[in-house]
């Protein structure tokens, strides 16, 4: 049953009023997303996990008509919130200062409400092109959702060649961004009474000394300059950060096991497995005589539109004032995996990173209605036929 319609701020307050915590099942908003657009000529697509807690959501709108038409690409899930710092209800919506706050506001309700709402507004039968909005799950713990739909390939409807990934990017159109990688280390040594250290491993001390040899390669990444590092002015090199250190116990007793968990930045175009085997073979070299194991716990590949790709030059042609698309973005998104799907991914949001993640998380009202303004325009540009 089609719900009524309601304004972008209305939207906007029913979408954060979910406590979407990626912990959390988001079964909740993407019923009432659904229930909201369910009308005639409007195709729904849930993609659920395993255990059903939590799902991927697509709708489309318009004839499937091959590459044509455009993507709009959310997360429904949000960090935690907590309770420190917060002014009002973090999942109530609240004006101040000429910005709407809570949780979500920004990264990334605000996009998901003008997609939503230009979806439930469009003349189905004007659409000569796909309409798609699709919203995944688990982005802000690793993209997981996003990956879901590669390799799950047959849950996936025809999709068109682009997409707009709404992450808060204060209106600017954002053609690449680096990926995050995520490695553990464990080290097995064995165990003794720590007065008989001769019969021991210790695998604290190996994981010291592969701390240090990975410390060098950090070093030694920070010279190179791979492709397209000089979209990346800031930091134009990959990055690697010894993010976590667990191991041993008592200390009468020689520790067995440690643990390092690593986080590594690439570049758009260059091969994660590649620089798996770099960390391998450097820690290997270091710590010979310890066994230890290399796992890659999560992956969120990089993203790299071309320069001339229809999309590219349509958002920024809307934005003008001298908009070229070749800006990168500092963070993750669910892009790098949709790119591997075969679309042209551009970033492009309003709301700024800087306020995501962080208390009292706010949406400028002027920023988000202009984004408003502006998305109706591009979906006329890409999806409709016909005068406006």
């Amino acid at each position: 049953m089609t719900a009524e319609p309601l304004s972008d701020k209305a939207l906007l307050a029913r979408l954060v009023a979910f406590d979407t915590t990626s912990h959390k099942s988001n079964r909740e908003i993407a019923d009432f997303i659904s229930d909201y657009l369910d009308r005639p000529s409007v195709r729904i697509t849930r993609h659920p996990t395993a255990d059903g807690a939590k799902l991927n959501l697509i709708v489309a709108a318009g004839p499937e008509d091959g590459d044509r038409g455009l993507v709009l690409s959310g997360h429904m899930d949000v960090v935690p919130a907590g309770s420190e710092g917060w002014e009002s209800d973090p999942f109530t919506l609240t004006r101040r200062d000429g910005s709407y706050v809570a949780r979500g506001a920004a990264d990334m309700k605000g996009f998901l409400a003008l997609a939503i709402n230009r979806l439930a507004a469009a003349d189905i039968q004007r659409l000569g092109h796909q309409l798609v909005l699709l919203f995944t799950h688990d982005e802000e713990t690793g993209t997981l959702g996003a990956r879901r739909l590669v390799d799950e390939p047959g849950a996936v409807p025809p999709l068109p060649g682009a997409a707009i990934i709404g992450e808060p990017t204060s209106l600017r159109v954002l053609r690449m961004h680096k990926g995050h990688l995520r490695l553990r280390l464990s080290f097995t040594g064995v165990p003794a009474h720590s007065g008989l250290p001769h019969l021991g491993v210790n695998a604290v001390e190996a994981a010291g000394r592969a701390i240090v040899a990975l410390a060098e390669l950090r070093r030694a990444l920070e010279r190179e300059r791979p492709p397209n590092a000089e979209h990346f002015p800031e930091v134009p090199f990959v990055t690697l950060n010894v993010a976590r250190v667990a191991g041993g116990g008592p200390t009468n007793v020689v520790p067995a096991d440690c643990v390092l968990d690593l986080g590594v930045r690439l570049l758009p175009g260059m091969s994660a497995d590649e620089l798996t085997a770099r960390v391998r073979a450097v820690v290997q070299e270091t710590v010979s005589r310890v066994p230890f194991e290399l796992a890659v716990l999560n992956e969120t590949p990089p993203m790299i539109a071309p320069e001339d790709a229809p999309i590219v030059r349509l958002l920024a042609g809307e934005l003008g004032r001298g908009q070229t698309g070749s800006g990168s973005a500092p963070f993750a998104t669910d892009g790098g995996w949709l790119s591997r799907l075969g679309l042209d991914c551009v970033i492009w949001g309003p709301g700024s990173i800087e306020v995501a993640h962080k208390p009292n998380e706010s949406l400028p009202v002027a920023e988000f209605v202009r984004a408003g303004q502006l998305l109706t325009r591009v979906i006329h540009a890409a999806c409709v036929i016909g005068p406006a």
